[in-house]
This record gives C-alpha cells, structure tokens and sequence, in this order.
C-alpha cells in the first residue's frame, strides 16, 4: 500500500489495508479514482484510491454511505 500524505487521524492502517483487499462496496469514479468502503467499529470507512489501484488519496468515515 502506497500513501500519500492525508490527515487520517483516528483511522489505523489495518482498517485501509481491510477497505482495498476486502471492501464492503466499490465505485469507480468517473477521474478514474477508486472508492473502497469497509464497516470499522460501527461505522464505514471510505478509502480513495488513485487510478494505479495502490496509492490511497484519502481515507475517511462516510456518515453517508448505506449499505
């Protein structure tokens, strides 16, 4: 996993490593950006992947997202 510098305070790397190898939910965007989103301690995490697939953009929880 590559990282680019994005403030994730609160957010372990085990839980981004969980959303890219075993989402709950993906989406591509139309940029060629990758959405990924994992449930994490009742609540889910969205990870943005850049075009390669590897690289994460950001990483946030998505009070938004339904399953």
């Amino acid at each position: 996993m590559k990282n680019v510098s994005v403030d994730r305070i609160g957010i372990k790397d085990e839980w981004i490593e969980e959303a890219i190898c075993s989402p709950l939910y993906v989406e591509m965007q139309s940029d060629g950006r990758i959405r990924k989103w994992v449930k994490v301690e009742e609540k889910y995490l969205r990870v943005i992947l850049l075009e390669d697939g590897e690289t994460v953009h950001n990483a946030f929880f998505d009070r938004n997202f339904k399953e």
